[in-house]
């Protein structure tokens, strides 16, 4: 008897471990595998032929589509004759700041040779990006969307749309991105740029929908200069979504979109059946440039006509009005079953203040931008190897202070040091009278206030510490000022960027060293494998 029981317990515990392991292998997320060239080719976005860059042959380059939890691999072959990089916007690459693909973290992909990403899109939904991240290239391409999908079992705030559309809006140079950087390096600010796109087209751009149906579309601004509105003729925008969180269902005629930001709406279409204008045209701009596609009913005979929807052009209260009606919506999912509201940001104590303050100035005889009086030099040497191997000499803790002063601008390598899990108040103080857009990798932050003047402590009376939006670039208005509260729970090198990239080329950019002590697995992963070493950073034998 006692055979026969310990007989059963054995078999027990085999058919338990097998079935355990099968669990196990099957829980694994899927993975999804891409490899990608980068090329230079002919386009002719203006009607005139210019070289462009090129991913797989595609201007924009292919769209990423995925699920939430999906692991993403690339292998990128850089054909190019520089040295190139891809980062992935808005992607908070939890514990692998090794994969975020900016000089700060990694070594840039020499001409003929490849680089392989592998990056979890970890507990995200939402509309992103990715673009070139080195010199000027995002200016002539390599640009793409990476729209990230809910798992089946997570309920959405909306009814499943009858279509889904992605639409990259950018700005245009006639230039290359070698002519605008021999220009930036002469020490001379960007022109406006000559127009607007839509995925690559300043025309002839044509959706598809059918009368009574609800479709979903993804709007981005890929731009490296200009904010956007935008809008469809005679129909209204319902905002679902902003870069990873569920919005109140506010509806709108046109919305703005700022450098490197994400929306998502929904369209009914209500109208009669014809073509109707799509239009994108630029804010604070002058002149106003302006671009249309065509919403094209099914069945229509008739293409898209009478005057363009009415935008606003230099509004800056507008825009302001705007944004503050942009709120989260606290009792919908996102990513995971718990409602968005769940984490009540606004009880937390604040551990730390940085004021971080933009301005442009000459050093040695040459234009460059600055951030607390530092231009940001990226070192031979990434900041994340030098600081994972402890290389001596790279970067400090002591170029660039958290607050603003008096004095001469110079260059430096800015990196703030913080504990992981500080909850960190950043407040983004812009002086100059153009409007500036701020993107901080790794993470989310709440923007929970913004407002003209300078910013000072009794501005924290008029932050909303209820329903901000959770999101990963911040838009700070001429002469105005930008707060944003952020829980940095990723441990990493992170940079925290303008978006404008004339000015992050020229030096308005830094990192944030999130870190402590223990070295765990939880927290941090290793180097990868195929980690590229340069500068004073040698592969470990």
């Amino acid at each position: 008897m006692k055979q026969t029981n310990l007989l059963l317990c054995k078999l027990f515990i085999g058919t338990l471990l097998v079935w355990l392991g099968s669990v196990l292998v099957k829980a694994e997320d899927p993975y999804l595998f891409y490899t990608w060239t980068v090329t230079y080719g002919t386009r002719s976005p203006l009607g005139v032929p210019q070289q462009v860059i090129l991913i797989n042959g595609q201007f924009p380059g292919p769209a990423i589509e995925a699920v939430t939890n999906n692991n993403i691999v690339v292998n990128l072959i850089n054909k190019l004759d520089e040295p190139f990089l891809i980062t992935w916007n808005g992607i908070k690459q939890r514990r692998t700041s090794w994969q975020d693909g900016v000089l700060g973290t990694n070594c840039p992909i020499q001409p003929n040779s490849n680089w392989t990403y592998q990056f979890q899109l970890k507990d995200q939904i939402g509309t992103f990006t990715y673009f070139a991240s080195t010199s000027m290239h995002r200016a002539s391409g390599a640009f793409g969307a990476l729209n990230i999908n809910q798992r089946s079992v997570i309920t959405t705030p909306y009814l499943t749309p009858d279509g889904d559309f992605t639409l990259l809006v950018s700005d245009w140079f006639k230039l290359s991105h070698k002519d605008l950087r021999k220009r930036l390096d002469a020490g001379y600010a960007l022109p406006v740029p000559d127009a607007l796109l839509i995925n690559g087209a300043s025309k002839g751009l044509i959706l598809t929908g059918q009368q009574g149906k609800t479709y979903k579309f993804r709007v981005s601004n890929v731009g490296i200069a200009t904010s956007i509105n935008f809008r469809i003729q005679n129909h209204t925008l319902t905002l679902i979504e902003v870069e990873g969180a569920h919005t109140l269902q506010e509806s709108y005629e046109s919305l703005d979109v700022h450098v490197g930001q994400s929306v998502t709406v929904l369209v009914t279409l209500k109208a009669s059946v014809r073509d109707y204008y799509i239009v994108a045209s630029s804010r604070f701009t002058k002149p106003i440039l302006s671009t249309t596609a065509s919403l094209r009913y099914l069945g229509s005979k008739n293409a898209a006509y009478g005057p363009l929807p009415v935008g606003p052009t230099y509004h800056i209260h507008w825009s302001m009005k705007q944004a503050r009606t942009i709120r989260v919506n606290l009792t919908a999912n996102a990513a995971r079953p718990n409602p968005q509201g769940s984490f009540h940001y606004g009880t937390i104590p604040i551990n730390r203040t940085l004021v971080l303050a933009n301005m442009a100035t000459m050093i040695y005889g040459k234009l460059r931008y600055t951030v607390n009086r530092i231009s940001h030099i990226n070192p031979p040497t990434p900041l994340k190897l030098a600081d994972w191997y402890n290389i001596s000499g790279v970067f400090d803790f002591k170029t660039i202070l958290s607050r603003p002063t008096i004095g001469p601008a110079h260059f430096g390598t800015s990196v703030f040091n913080v504990e992981l899990h500080e909850f960190v108040e950043v407040v983004f103080q812009n002086d100059e009278r153009s409007i500036q857009s701020w993107h901080m990798d790794g993470t989310s932050a709440f923007l929970v206030g913004f407002g003209s003047g300078t910013w000072n402590e009794t501005m924290r009376k008029r932050y909303n510490l209820v329903d901000a939006v959770a999101r990963h670039t911040f838009q700070v208005y001429p002469l105005s000022w930008t707060t944003i509260l952020v829980s940095l729970d990723n441990k990493g090198m992170w940079n925290l960027r303008s978006q404008i990239w004339s000015r992050r080329y020229l030096g308005q950019e830094l990192y944030v060293r999130v870190w402590n002590d223990e070295k765990s697995l939880y927290t941090e992963a290793e180097p990868p494998l195929n980690a590229l070493y340069c500068g004073l950073a040698k592969r470990p034998r």
